[in-house]
């Protein structure tokens, strides 16, 4: 009775991960077909290879005899592909990466076009959009998000580590109306709200010295794209709530005033997540190992 590499790699991501949705998510499939292809090996080598209950699986006493048969097998098979990786002269392939609009506009110069120049044989594909995606199911090799939008099953790898918002508004727009002094004071002024990719409002959030705060900003218009925020606020339409990244260089020209800024407190910045899998493509390892380099050497900064 024969059992294919492909059934040989489930059975491991299962045991490893201690269930079927993570590993599917690693074997890119899903979790039914996941489960179905092991049930059916488990029917032809007519053995148990695991316990399920509703709440977990885990190994059988036959199962646990398996995994350790097979396991020196496909360790020598991943060092085989690991070792011919490295004596290839090139990473190629198409990366594509998935990621919203604004981590797109602060990674292209100094990481995207970076792996570019230094990977020239790798097509890079960017799709942004703002609702987090099923990046395994859709085909991507890896998302970029902020750090608490992860899922939990993935692995993540920091890029940027700290990112603040900051509200402001145009020089025009202060001319006859005072500035905010605290949060509450924006109630008293017209705001440019942002409609959430879920379809809710975003509510301005607040901190300092341990009190929280969260705004329902009041006015007119809203906008779904920070960079439409960010234009209407230039024009004078009202005050943003906008990444600081993506406005400093207009509030240093003198475009843009920042106010509350000792109520806007750093919060965790961008992150790489992708699924764990025993065979990590040489493009994605690439892309890893630059981030890291430039985590090491600019501070886990990238915005600066």
């Amino acid at each position: 009775m024969k059992a294919s590499l492909a059934e040989l790699e489930a059975i491991a991501a299962v045991a490893r991960h201690g269930g079927f949705r993570a590993a599917a998510r690693e074997l890119g499939m899903s979790s039914s077909a996941l489960s179905h292809a092991v049930a059916a090996l488990e029917e032809r080598l007519s053995v148990r290879i695991f316990n399920r209950t509703t709440r977990s699986v885990t190994l059988s006493d036959a199962g646990e005899r398996f995994i350790a048969d097979i396991a020196p097998a496909l360790a020598a098979i991943d060092t085989a592909i690991e070792n011919a990786g490295i004596s290839s002269a090139t990473v190629s392939g198409t990366l594509r990466l998935n990621m919203a609009p604004g981590a797109a506009r602060m990674l292209l110069v100094p990481l995207i076009l970076e792996y570019g120049r230094r990977y020239p044989d790798v097509e890079v594909e960017i799709v942004t959009e703002n609702a987090l995606v099923d990046v395994i199911g859709k085909g991507f090799d890896a998302g970029i998000r902020l750090a608490e939008a992860v899922p939990t099953d993935m692995v993540a790898i920091p890029i940027v580590s700290r990112l603040r918002s900051l509200v402001v508004g145009s020089p025009g727009y202060f001319s006859d109306r005072p500035r905010p002094l605290v949060p509450g004071d924006l109630m008293q002024h017209r705001c440019i709200r942002a409609r959430m990719a879920s379809g809710r409002l975003y509510r301005w959030e607040f901190e300092r010295r341990g009190q929280a705060i969260l705004i329902d900003a009041p006015g007119s218009l809203t906008l779904d794209a920070s960079d439409l925020m960010l234009s209407a606020a230039l024009e004078g339409a009202g005050l943003a709530y906008i990444s600081e990244a993506s406005i400093a260089d207009h509030i240093a020209a003198g475009n843009l005033i920042s106010v509350l800024e000792d109520w806007s407190p750093p919060y965790p910045g961008l992150s790489l997540y992708f699924a764990q899998r025993r065979q990590m493509p040489a493009r994605l390892r690439a892309l890893i190992d630059l981030i890291r380099e430039r985590n090491l050497s600019r501070g886990s900064r990238l915005e600066d």
